[in-house]
């Protein structure tokens, strides 16, 4: 019987990397916002918030990371995804803490394997995903297959 389960995840630094990216991204857009790094577990690796994002947006980007890194779907895609299920889960899965269901959080995954997440928040649904996206650029990966698509 195996007790115990190797498991990669989202070092510190490559976090760091994927924040300036971010940052730079948003300052490139003219927007400020806050960048969250989860690891898998969806806990904090790494935060930045720049001058001028509004306060909500710290826990707002922490979510959509979270959200992201937890269900291993961009936040953006979580509308068409409820349309598909039913009444009950439309409702209540939006209802649960830390759940963002809009644009802004992109999930880590590296080989195949889901590594963490990335959260954006301050900007327009479009420009915090273009900052997450330079996040995972930064890091030289793309992200779930799903969120190439998009």
């Amino acid at each position: 019987m195996q007790i115990a389960v190797p498991q990669s995840t989202i070092h510190c630094e490559a976090a760091s990397a994927a924040l300036t990216a971010a940052v730079r991204q948003a300052g490139s857009l003219g927007a400020s916002v806050a960048v969250a790094v989860v690891d898998r577990a969806g806990l904090l690796v790494g935060f930045l918030r720049m001058p001028g994002a509004p306060l909500h947006c710290a826990d707002i980007a922490a979510d959509k990371a979270y959200t992201a890194a937890s269900f291993g779907l961009p936040t953006r895609q979580w509308t068409e995804v409820l349309a598909q299920h039913s009444e009950a889960v439309r409702n209540g899965l939006p209802l649960r803490p830390r759940f963002v269901a809009f644009g802004g959080g992109l999930p880590i995954d590296v080989a195949g394997e889901r590594i963490g997440g990335i959260g954006v928040s301050g900007g327009s649904e479009e420009q915090d995903e273009q900052c997450a996206r330079a996040g995972l650029d930064a890091l030289g990966v793309g992200g779930s297959p799903s969120a190439a698509t998009e």
